[in-house]
């Protein structure tokens, strides 16, 4: 089975399964494992492995409105570089540093594969669910989308043009590197309905979102706010939509919230959150420009 009917497998063993971190009191606590060869193409640097492992977590805490507290991480790989456990350390450690976390250590262990476990934790005694959209709420991201899409696509052609590697590799590597969204998910989570993190795309999140709360959404392309590092390696406006909407792995927050707390956002926090459509009758389906968005996103494994 794939990861998503292994989810659905375990969301009737586990009741916690399902949103993205466990809660435990006033404690939030999520986990997650990433693979050098799905998750770190050719030409990601340990310090931005180190980032971008981190932060996968650290933007779950987000998706809940909690402030993060602290991050671990197990190193996994076939020999340990001296440069290269450093510089994943220091990534670990700043992205840490960016959100007011700590990073606290971890474990290391061989494996043929270079392969990274991290936890993280946070703080929060009104957490948000997946499961509270209702109709007639806006739906909203925040940030832009299509980053790691861009990302990709610039390893890929560092990889096919070595003369030029080198300037490309560290832009690659800087789009890979996200700012986990702990700040946005404190400001919004007051007056969220529902929250998540885009990690498998903005379709993905929006059927999930839809499932969890029984809803449906219709969305407006022209409002999905797709990142100008898109454009600029794609030029074909369709594709880049595509990209922005399906690719997943951006980290932004998708949240549902009540019309009326848009202002009340955009005017007490400094959020950049992009309104693109509404939470109609799950009749109605999810739908995009009035057409049926598919199911298509990150798939891990």
């Amino acid at each position: 089975m794939d990861e998503r009917a292994a989810l659905s497998l375990l969301a009737d063993e586990l009741e916690a399964v399902g949103d993205d971190t466990a809660v435990v009191e006033d404690l939030v606590i999520t986990t997650d494992m990433l693979h050098e060869e799905t998750d770190f193409p050719p030409g990601t640097s340990r310090y931005t492995a180190g980032w971008r492992a981190v932060g996968a977590s650290l933007s779950d805490v987000a998706a809940m409105g909690a402030r993060a507290s602290a991050a671990v991480a197990a190193y996994a790989a076939p020999e340990f570089d001296r440069e290269e456990l450093l510089a994943f350390v220091r990534g670990a450690r700043d992205v840490c540093n960016l959100v007011d976390a700590d990073y606290v250590g971890g474990d290391l262990d061989g494996h043929r594969e270079f392969t990274v476990t991290t936890t993280a934790i946070g703080r929060t005694d009104a957490p948000v669910f997946r499961d509270g959209a209702r109709v007639g709420d806006i739906v909203c991201v925040t940030g832009t989308l299509g980053r790691s899409a861009a990302a990709l696509e610039l390893f890929a052609r560092a990889t096919d043009s070595p003369e030029t590697a080198d300037p490309t590799l560290e832009r690659a590597n800087e789009l890979f590197r996200f700012e986990p969204r702990i700040n946005a998910g404190l400001a919004l989570a007051p007056h969220a309905s529902a929250m998540m993190d885009s990690s498998d795309g903005l379709a993905r999140s929006l059927h999930q979102l839809g499932e969890a709360g029984d809803c449906g959404f219709a969305i407006d392309s022209d409002r999905v706010p797709i990142d100008d590092v898109v454009r600029e390696i794609d030029d074909d406006e369709g594709h880049a939509l595509e990209l922005a909407t399906t690719f997943g792995e951006d980290f932004e927050l998708v949240v549902t919230l009540p019309e009326a707390a848009l202002a009340d956002v955009r005017s007490d926090t400094d959020v950049a959150v992009s309104p693109i459509g509404s939470v109609v009758e799950r009749e109605a389906g999810i739908t995009l420009d009035g057409k049926t968005l598919a199911d298509s996103g990150y798939t891990h494994g």
